[in-house]
This record gives structure tokens, sequence and C-alpha cells, in this order.
């Protein structure tokens, strides 16, 4: 699948969750896709946690 055929299905899921439990229901569930995501891309090697915690911290590299 590529990125396009991801981004409808998650923005269709959202859609249907705003559509039948309201606006909270979408904020959660959207927050916790997010959450799944960086995840998922930190157990793959795509994130560095360490550099995540510096910029979350304020602290800013040359490199």
């Amino acid at each position: 699948m590529n990125a396009s055929v991801v981004g409808m299905g998650v923005g269709a899921l959202l859609a249907i969750v705003a559509v039948t439990l309201g606006f909270w229901a979408f904020v959660v569930v959207a927050v916790c896709m997010a959450v799944g995501g960086l995840i998922a891309r930190i157990v793959a090697g795509d994130v560095d946690v360490r550099r995540l915690v510096d910029v979350l911290r304020g602290r800013r590299s040359s490199s």
C-alpha cells in the first residue's frame, strides 16, 4: 500500500468516528492513532528516541 491509500483509509475512519460518536471521540481516536504511529516508527527504527526526547526538552543539536 502506498501513502495515499493509507491516508484515505485513516481519513475515512476518522470521518466515521466523528459522524457516529462526536467530536471528542474523534479527538481521542486521532491522538491514539498518532501515538500508535509514533510507536510503530520507534519499533521499526525510523525514529531515534534520544533525539526525540531532546527535541521535546527544547535542546537542539547542530547535527
